[in-house]
């Protein structure tokens, strides 16, 4: 089966974006996995494959269309977006507008490309979002700009570890995804946010994310209590009375193999030994945090509900490192490996009876 086509978008050019695409781009893996092309600055990409920590020997096939890629260790496929903002002065490790103009349009023009059926997949390397702000664009992430361009309101973003080797029990969890249900707003605003139908919605969203990857297994989802201890029975509050034991039952109903809520100080433990595919959240730090603790490095962003895959790095743009060679390019590996995974999975399911 032909290895599906990635697109990798540069991000924000100040930050460790196009580093990353420079060190990963001689590893094998990359080109095992996927036919890859970059979708970002040509001036940029040259600069960063000259780094003297990564020193490619690769150079850059400028391309117009997607069609025209020619991937291999020791070649680039690039295509700079027409009338994509100039980023060649843009400093390293610097908020500038420059930047978060050309991120945005790395981005929208990668979306189409998927849209448009012209590339099976895109991986995001991170933006910033004061630059982002600072260009105009008023969105807090990649998540939102994906929902918008896409037209899917009902989205997700999920955060996925990869077990660190194939599991040998087929029935064994081969990862850990964890589904907000809330996401880029303050804390203040997360109870009102927390409904019977927006808890549901992110559970179905996980039982459906995690069939490519747990081939097509119905994947274990826990839920996260909102409340210390799962509220105690009311006593810390009454959501997973009220909010979150109904909207396990709804889906329950529906057949999906969903328990909870549970108290997050076990929860997790439990969840990373295997015992659950996917923990659905209730808000940004509460799986963020617990993920990015035990696997930094090896995390993957996947954004649910989409007509489209994308995967993306668990991590920002690491100014304080960025251009200094020092940047590990682990999470793109394992996030075009997720991509490629969803979309050989989506092709298969599509060719069946």
């Amino acid at each position: 089966m032909d290895r599906p086509k990635v697109a990798l978008t540069m991000g924000d050019v100040a930050g460790v974006g196009p580093e990353l695409i420079a060190r990963a781009w001689s590893d094998p893996a990359l080109h095992a996995l996927c036919a890859p092309l970059v979708v970002g600055s040509v001036a940029v990409l040259r600069r960063a494959l000259a780094l003297g920590a990564v020193a490619s020997p690769a150079r850059i096939q400028p391309i117009a269309r997607p069609e025209e890629a020619d991937p291999s260790p020791l070649l680039v496929p690039c295509l700079e977006p027409p009338g994509a903002t100039d980023v060649s002065g843009v400093e390293p490790r610097a908020v500038d507008a420059r930047a978060g103009r050309g991120a945005y349009e790395y981005l929208v023009h990668a979306i189409d490309l998927a849209l448009a059926h012209r590339v099976d997949a895109i991986m995001t390397l991170p933006l910033n979002k004061e630059a982002l702000s600072r260009a105009g664009v008023h969105h807090p992430g990649h998540t939102e700009i994906l929902a918008e361009r896409c037209g899917t309101p009902d989205h997700a973003m999920m955060l996925y570890l990869p077990a660190e080797a194939p599991p040998a029990d087929p029935n064994a969890a081969p990862g850990l995804g964890v589904v907000h249900v809330t996401l880029h707003m303050a804390l203040r605003d997360v109870f009102a946010a927390i409904t019977i139908d927006s808890v549901a919605a992110k559970i179905r969203l996980a039982d459906r994310a995690l069939r490519p990857l747990t081939e097509g297994r119905r994947p274990r989802i826990a839920l996260a209590s909102l409340n210390p201890h799962a509220g105690e029975n009311g006593l810390f509050g009454d959501e997973e009375i009220t909010t979150i034991r109904p909207a396990v039952a709804l889906t329950k109903a529906e057949g999906l193999d969903v328990s909870g809520p549970f108290p997050n100080d076990t929860l997790f433990k439990e969840a990373l030994s295997g015992t659950f595919d996917a923990v659905v959240a209730m808000y940004h730090d509460q799986g963020h945090i617990a993920l990015k603790t035990v696997g930094f490095s090896r995390g993957v962003n996947i954004t649910l509900g989409l007509p489209i895959v994308r995967t993306s790095v668990a991590h920002g743009t690491a100014f304080d490192i960025a251009w200094e060679g020092l940047a590990d390019p682990s999470s793109l590996i394992e996030a075009v490996r997720a991509a490629s995974r969803m979309v050989l999975w989506n092709r298969r399911a599509a060719s069946s009876p």
